[in-house]
């Protein structure tokens, strides 16, 4: 019998830039990109939960916590550099 639901698992950090970028999405114009609607309940879902799960949503220092958390998630420079020179070989 297999599993009805699906697990994803993400660290801190993930949790945090996923959760800003999707109340974006929810909130401005990026909106109308998503043109079936039947996309919306899994995100509001996905939303709502990081939103109970992440306690640093509604810190004072939020924006501090999400930019560390960007840096953290961002490749250093020197690794895209090094990726590249590998392609090339």
């Amino acid at each position: 019998m297999e599993n009805p639901e699906i697990i994803i698992k993400l660290t801190p950090d993930e949790a945090l830039v996923l959760s800003d970028w999707l109340e974006q999405v929810q909130m401005t114009d990026l909106s109308r990109q998503i043109d079936d609607s039947a996309v919306w309940a899994p995100l509001h879902r996905i939303a709502g939960t990081l939103d109970k799960l992440l306690p640093g949503v509604f810190a004072a220092d939020y924006a501090e916590r999400l930019e560390a958390a960007r840096r953290r998630l961002r490749p250093a420079l020197n690794d895209s550099a090094s990726d590249d020179e590998d392609a090339d070989a």
